[in-house]
């Protein structure tokens, strides 16, 4: 039976205790036959390809992953000076570009990877060779294109997940130990919800493993399960880069700030927060205010949050990089450094 066979079969099985044994037996065949899709062939220079294989180098290590033309090479040649060529049709990068800048005297690599498409876990176009560089990686960011659906996020998770690369989790709690002899000795140290004894040896007997020792120290899956005994799964944080803000409302961007792990920018447009002060309380650093470069004056923060709120402003409170002295007091037509601190004083 092939992948989309067993998918297709999952996808008809109703969840519930009395499935859950061959839910976890399916599973653990995908896994398997998924494995075997994704395994190069012909050695280990088969797995990158040629413009792939970029050496690693620096204290870590950062992967641009996104779908064709989502801005990853031009937030690449902003953030270290690294041209990648850069159009406005899809499939532009064709190889991995690297580059380097250092935050705190660590040498960071960046990698802006070509464009993956729906499908890259199963081998689809160049997909294979992307995620497979995207393992290596000590933190993802997913670049995501804010006019398009979040539901790009959900695909791009979808293609890294079936391909071993676990986003902002811990490995599962699970002892696995193989032995010699013994049989499966099974054991949970909390109440489980979907893995039971049976379940537990089904899924092994796949993996033809008879003989082994298993600790669930937490409410576990049998995907947690599959992960463990596969063995070659990689725990990588995540961030979703959020591109082209300066084409949405704020009202839309107040949403966005919501997602988890989330982060808007506009890689084309250089933009700049501006924090909210309310008098008598600390600044909110939750809601800044996001300015274009070119339009960082008072007068344009008092338009972004509302037209009438510059007809009963009277002056303005900085704090920051921009005043000589915190707080100053200032007028509508000065200018705000990035990350500055601002309350207003009405008429």
């Amino acid at each position: 039976m092939c992948c989309l066979a067993k998918v297709k079969k999952m996808a008809r099985t109703q969840r519930n205790k009395a499935t859950a044994h061959h839910l976890g037996l399916l599973k653990a065949r995908l896994a398997k036959l998924r494995r075997e899709l994704i395994t190069p062939k012909g050695g280990a220079g088969a797995a990158t390809g040629e413009g792939f294989d970029v050496a690693k180098t620096g204290d870590a290590r950062i992967g641009f992953v996104g779908f064709p033309s989502v801005g990853k090479s031009t937030l690449l040649s902003n953030l270290a000076g690294v041209y990648s060529e850069v159009a406005a049709y899809e499939f532009t990068t064709l190889t991995t570009v690297p580059g380097v800048i250092r935050y705190k005297g660590a040498k960071i690599q960046l990698l802006d990877l070509p464009g993956i498409i729906e499908g890259a876990k199963d081998g689809k176009g160049r997909g294979r060779q992307v995620i497979a560089v995207a393992r290596t990686c000590n933190l993802i960011l997913i670049v995501l294109d804010v006019l398009k659906p979040l539901g790009h996020k959900k695909l791009i998770e979808h293609e890294l997940e079936g391909f071993g690369i676990r986003l902002n989790k811990q490995p599962p709690n699970i002892g696995f130990k193989r032995k010699d002899k013994g049989g499966i000795n099974f054991t949970a140290t909390c109440a489980q919800s979907e893995l039971d004894g049976e379940t537990v040896k089904s899924i092994l007997a796949e993996y033809k493993i008879h003989n082994a020792d298993i600790t669930l120290r937490s409410d576990s899956t049998a995907d947690d399960l599959i992960d463990v005994v596969e063995g070659n799964r990689v725990y990588v944080p995540c961030i979703y880069v959020l591109n082209k803000i300066d084409q949405i409302s704020i009202e839309e961007l107040d949403i966005i700030y919501k997602v988890p792990h989330c982060v808007p920018i506009s890689a084309h447009h250089q933009l700049f927060t501006r924090y909210t002060k309310p008098k008598g309380q600390l600044p909110d650093y939750t809601s800044p205010v996001v300015l274009p470069d070119g339009h960082t004056a008072v007068e344009d923060f008092c338009l972004k949050i509302h037209k009438n709120l510059l007809k009963e402003l009277k002056y303005a409170l900085v704090w920051g990089s921009s005043v000589k002295h915190n707080p100053q007091k200032v007028g509508k037509d000065h200018v705000m450094d990035d990350e500055d601190v601002i309350q207003l004083v009405k008429k």
